[in-house]
């Protein structure tokens, strides 16, 4: 079971697809530990949930105050998902679901972020393409989660020529590696 953990929807419980061939929800551990990391930073804030499943992510971050979320995933399905749980979080303000490829969104540009959420499948192997994209959606200060495995390699930098993510901190939880990326001026 999946339930928002604080804020305005606290205790919601969320729908996720059914098995974990098309998604792989983000353990409730990992997304405590996630925002207790990201506490100061999320309110008033943007928010991009890439990959986004069952939305858990970005709807935890619009339940702790977040200003925005967009939300994309290439399943009809997931989105479908993802418009249900935000009707049972009561959050439709500055919601917006999107069903298209990661990759698509990243190269349309549309809007910058402060926060964003990435948790595609670990092994689809779409990170070393989606990550270059990053910079040019962030805002300077803004915060980038990857969700990986732990056999998964990111770079420490990862740069556009006007900004760049810097690594700041990875942490392990169990099967799970979580990078924190801060946008920078070049």
């Amino acid at each position: 079971m999946m339930r928002i953990i604080t804020g305005s929807a606290r205790g919601v419980r969320l729908q996720t697809l059914p098995g974990e061939d098309t998604t792989r929800p983000t353990t409730e551990r990992v997304k405590e530990s996630v925002f207790s990391a990201l506490q100061f930073e999320t309110e008033g804030r943007d928010v991009l949930d890439l990959f986004a499943g069952s939305g858990q992510m970005g709807l935890e971050a619009m339940s702790r105050g977040a200003r925005s979320c967009t939300f994309v995933d290439s399943s009809r399905e997931a989105c479908e998902i993802v418009k249900q749980n935000v009707r049972a979080t009561k959050l439709q303000k500055n919601i917006q679901v999107l069903n298209t490829a990661a990759e698509a969104f990243c190269e349309r540009r549309e809007g910058t972020f402060d926060m964003v959420f990435l948790d595609p499948p670990y092994r689809a192997g779409l990170l070393p393409t989606i990550l270059p994209m990053l910079p040019a959606l962030m805002r300077e200060g803004g915060v980038a989660v990857c969700e990986t495995d732990l056999t998964t390699v990111l770079p420490e930098t990862v740069t556009d020529g006007e900004r760049r993510l810097v690594c700041e901190k990875q942490k392990r939880y169990g099967k799970t590696l979580v990078w924190f990326y801060r946008a920078e001026t070049t």
